[in-house]
């Protein structure tokens, strides 16, 4: 083929879209096909319902600097609180589960649930604090009890997995107006997962973000559950990252992003069943570009780095109390850029008399930390940007 054809079809915003690609290109686009395989496919240790090598394109989409290095930034907890609820909220709201946000903060603050809908959050809850301990390793045994507390045990009867089994035991299907999706027969699914946690812990080449995408994608694909494959599979990617030392995976509104740009998520899995009908191959590239334009290269710092410098000025120089530096990192956590009253902080921190509360807000406001906005009578404040 014409290298320079070749490469203007690769070069294409839509190349990834073989089916509007056949309509563009219509005389060229086999034999585009048949070069890309030759050259670019990047075969995985996976395979598709047929039996062939799952296939990925590298290098494809850059991945911003910035967005690794914040991923990469170190922590000195386990999440951020604002992050947490943002996640919960989210990764349920994806899948058309509604959560109050109120029962989210209160789950999360650590009171004990009130409902099976606060059952639900603790259960997430539980299933954060379990992928951000470290020493929790990707195993199945790790994969089931993860998903027995976030899911499985939550579930109608005629949803449950059966006893001693780790996956569904019969078919399962994506259903909109249409089915969408045919997950992987029962009989075969534990063989796959198998492959799917023999390769999340292998050691290779692949970019670690770009991996994590693809081992998100493998897990809705396989759709080894009657239910909650999409939490499982947006965990199990969190979980990836933070066994890889991304330490902040849990500070950032990782599935807020893709709740945003829901369309354009399950567009992605779409396009690649049928891409499938051209090329004869799951190609996982349309998922990883997703991700990296959607997700890794929307994420931004919670905190802008003027503001921490000059909490360190205020550290270092000893002007905020034991209890400020306290209030401090609860607002970095709990708010995040968000808004919050005196009466909210002093009821959502819960260990400060309201004379303190208001002490605190006025000299960090006054040492630029913080800043307030008058809404009427009431006021606000905010981390200063």
């Amino acid at each position: 083929m014409d290298i320079q054809l070749f490469t203007k079809i690769l070069k294409d915003k839509s190349f990834y879209d073989y089916k509007k690609m056949t309509y563009k290109y219509a005389e060229d686009f086999s034999d585009f096909l048949n070069t890309l395989k030759d050259l670019y496919y990047k075969e995985l240790p996976l395979c598709d319902f047929d039996g062939k090598k799952i296939v990925y394109i590298e290098n494809h989409a850059a991945i911003n600097q910035s967005a690794i290095k914040l991923l990469l930034k170190s922590q000195d907890k386990h999440y951020g609180i604002q992050a947490a609820e943002d996640e919960i909220i989210a990764t349920s709201a994806i899948e058309s589960i509604d959560f109050s946000r109120d029962s989210v903060r209160s789950i999360l603050k650590g009171f004990a649930p009130k409902d099976e809908q606060e059952n639900r959050i603790m259960g997430l809850k539980k299933g954060l604090e379990f992928i951000a301990d470290a020493t929790n390793k990707i195993n199945e045994n790790n994969l089931y009890k993860l998903y027995m507390m976030t899911v499985g045990d939550f579930l109608e009867e005629e949803n449950k997995l059966e006893e001693g089994k780790k996956y569904r035991h019969d078919i399962v299907y994506v259903v909109s107006d249409h089915i969408e999706h045919t997950g992987l027969p029962a009989t075969e699914v534990p063989k796959h997962m198998a492959d799917l946690i023999a390769f999340a812990n292998a050691e290779d080449n692949i970019n670690d973000l770009v991996k994590a995408a693809i081992i998100h994608f493998y897990c809705a694909y396989i759709h080894p559950y009657f239910d909650g494959n999409g939490r499982m599979a947006r965990l199990l990617h969190l979980w990836f990252l933070i066994q890889k030392g991304y330490q902040s995976a849990l500070f950032i509104p990782f599935s807020s992003k893709i709740e945003k740009s829901r369309k354009a998520y399950y567009d992605a899995y779409t396009t690649i069943e049928q891409n499938k009908k051209y090329s004869n191959v799951i190609d996982a590239t349309p998922f990883v570009i997703y991700f990296i334009e959607n997700v890794y290269n929307q994420m931004t710092d919670v905190t802008p780095v003027d503001t921490l410098s000059r909490y360190d000025e205020v550290i270092k120089n000893g002007i905020a109390t034991e209890k400020e530096i306290k209030l401090w990192q609860f607002v970095l956590s709990f708010y995040g850029l968000g808004e919050f009253s005196t009466k909210q902080l002093e009821k959502d921190f819960g260990d400060a008399a309201y004379a303190t509360i208001r002490g605190f807000v006025l000299k960090f406001e006054e040492l630029g930390l913080l800043t307030s906005t008058k809404y009427g009578a009431r006021i606000k404040y905010k981390i200063t940007k």
